[in-house]
């Protein structure tokens, strides 16, 4: 019987959410810094904070995917920390509990980001 599926098993999956909340990070900001440096000085920002709207939502989607696919790794909670032992089993676990923690790090840390947009109605000079 195998705990956990061989697809999930790979190093790469730590490193997927905050990869995603940078991108995000990075579309947000020089999104609105180029709409604002082209713009007039009180440029509406309408259409930019919908487009930024549908990137935070893709974004959150990739994080819960990314979180989803963590807590699968992890054995759905089965196994409680710490996963100190030398032995596979426990650093698979170990990794999908610390990308679990990273998701629900870099979820908040996206809705952050996206709090501005919310708040912000205008360029200003």
């Amino acid at each position: 019987m195998r705990l956990i599926p061989k697809e999930i098993e790979s190093l790469w999956t730590l490193f997927t959410a905050p990869t995603i909340w940078a991108l995000h990070f990075l579309a947000c900001y020089i999104t609105a810094a180029v709409h604002c440096a082209k713009a007039d000085a009180a440029a509406s920002l309408g259409t930019t904070r919908l487009v930024l709207g549908m990137i935070t939502v893709a974004a959150l989607t990739g994080i819960a995917l990314s979180a989803y696919l963590a807590w699968r790794q992890w054995g759905f909670g089965s196994g409680d920390p710490p996963h100190d032992e030398p032995t596979r089993r426990d650093r698979l676990l170990f990794q999908g509990f610390a990308t679990l923690l990273l998701s629900g790090l870099s979820f908040v840390a996206v809705l952050f980001v996206a709090v501005p947009l919310v708040f912000i109605g205008a360029c200003q000079p």
